[in-house]
């Protein structure tokens, strides 16, 4: 026991383990409307042509696009403004659910992410076969967009996948403003973070799964990754670590573009225009435009 909390011990314990959960629980998607939000969400799906398997790659844009959500996400949530955002622009776009576990509706990204990445491989095949496109490209938000790279590295995804593109992507896991440096110090809660939501463990910076995915370099060849950031960061931190090092590589920090934009880890991913014409340049980089602050209303 720490000689600075012996006095007060357990209202202490309790708030720094009350602090530490209450960050994890914000590891993120806007899932907090799930329940209600679904059955909208599914009729708008299927009627701006999002999942819509009967879509054929145009010329313009060849390959399917995959959405793959973040931690407490799913694949509706987490994508109602960037689906149709590309769905408008002439892609075919899917998106899916990965990491359940058993008994949590709607919440998902949990289960370990080794076998999250497998699902992955599979729902990618799927797009593939039925879209009869011989690549995709990835998009993904916060856990979305670290765990494709396993995918690709340990998966045979560098075969299928033409760009991946992580919006504040947790790549090199998080410290979660420094709570993560606590686990230590409270005996038994990174082994109940382990054993009840696992694909929490594995985002803690150092963790084993972040240890086996960073070893032997970030990328893969024949792979073009763009990562997008924002210094508001308050889930993946330090911001920086997101950034990824290899060829084919683009690391991009929103306020680079507009100084005046203040979105944070939810709002990257999830509602900022500026961040998905980024998204939109990255899939198609032969017919970039500048991103701006302007570019909100493009």
């Amino acid at each position: 026991m720490l000689p600075w909390i012996h006095a007060a011990r357990v209202p202490r314990t309790r708030g720094l383990f009350a602090a530490l959960l209450l960050a994890l629980t914000v590891f993120v998607a806007p899932a907090t409307t799930a329940t209600a939000a679904a059955p909208a969400a599914a009729e708008a799906t299927t009627s701006r042509g999002w999942n819509d398997y009967s879509c054929k790659p145009s010329a313009a844009h060849p390959r399917p696009v995959v959405l793959v959500h973040g931690t407490f996400g799913n694949s509706i949530d987490n994508w109602l403004v960037l689906a149709p955002y590309l769905v408008n622009r002439g892609y075919c776009v899917f998106s899916l659910d990965y990491g359940q576990l058993p008994g949590v509706p709607f919440f998902h990204g949990l289960g370990p992410i080794d076998k999250s990445a497998e699902q992955l491989d599979v729902f990618v095949d799927k797009v593939l076969d039925a879209t009869g496109a011989p690549k995709a490209d990835l998009v993904g938000h916060s856990q979305g967009g670290m765990m494709p790279n396993y995918y690709l590295k340990f998966l045979g995804g560098a075969d299928k996948v033409n760009a991946l593109v992580g919006l504040a992507p947790d790549n090199h896991g998080t410290t979660l403003l420094g709570l993560t440096k606590l686990l230590p110090f409270f005996p038994g809660v990174e082994k109940f973070i382990t054993d009840t939501t696992p694909g929490l463990a594995d985002q803690i910076a150092g963790s084993p799964f972040i240890t086996k995915l960073t070893a032997g370099g970030d990328t893969v060849p024949g792979v073009r990754y763009t990562v997008i950031a924002t210094k508001y960061d308050q889930v993946v931190t330090p911001y920086r670590t997101q950034y990824l090092d290899g060829p084919n590589v683009r690391n991009v920090l929103l306020q680079d573009l507009c100084p005046l934009d203040l979105s944070e880890h939810v709002a990257i991913g999830t509602v900022d225009r500026i961040a998905f014409h980024e998204v939109a340049n990255a899939l198609d980089p032969a017919r970039a435009t500048p991103t701006t602050c302007s570019s909100v209303i493009g």
